[in-house]
């Protein structure tokens, strides 16, 4: 084996080590991240169920007036009900800027 394939697998060896560790970091990170705020979201006690809320309702969801309401609605109506509460971000004028400020306040059940 000449020096510069040698070198070349060491490279190749080391990189792939280190790009094994940074998946785990990046894997265990978000996992981690999404439970913590699930678990956050569960215990708010006046949080709002966006499938089975009313006009009225959706809109005392703050960044939520009529016509984002009646957009949600209709999203629901037409697609059946949101599985997620992050899927709100399918329905245009909700940004994820948007969304995680009215995070808290809403929920899917």
């Amino acid at each position: 084996m000449s020096i510069l394939s040698t070198r070349l697998s060491r490279i190749t060896n080391r990189f792939s080590i280190v790009f094994c560790i940074a998946a785990a970091v990046f894997v265990f990170g978000c996992s981690r991240h999404t439970s913590d705020v699930d678990e956050k979201i569960s215990s708010a006690p006046n949080a709002i169920n966006i499938n089975t809320a009313s006009k009225t309702e959706l809109q005392q969801i703050p960044y939520v007036g009529e016509k984002l309401a009646a957009d949600i609605i209709e999203h629901r109506e037409k697609h059946g009900p949101f599985l997620r509460a992050e899927h709100l971000m399918l329905i245009r004028g909700i940004s994820d800027t948007r969304f995680r400020k009215i995070r808290p306040m809403v929920r899917v059940e």
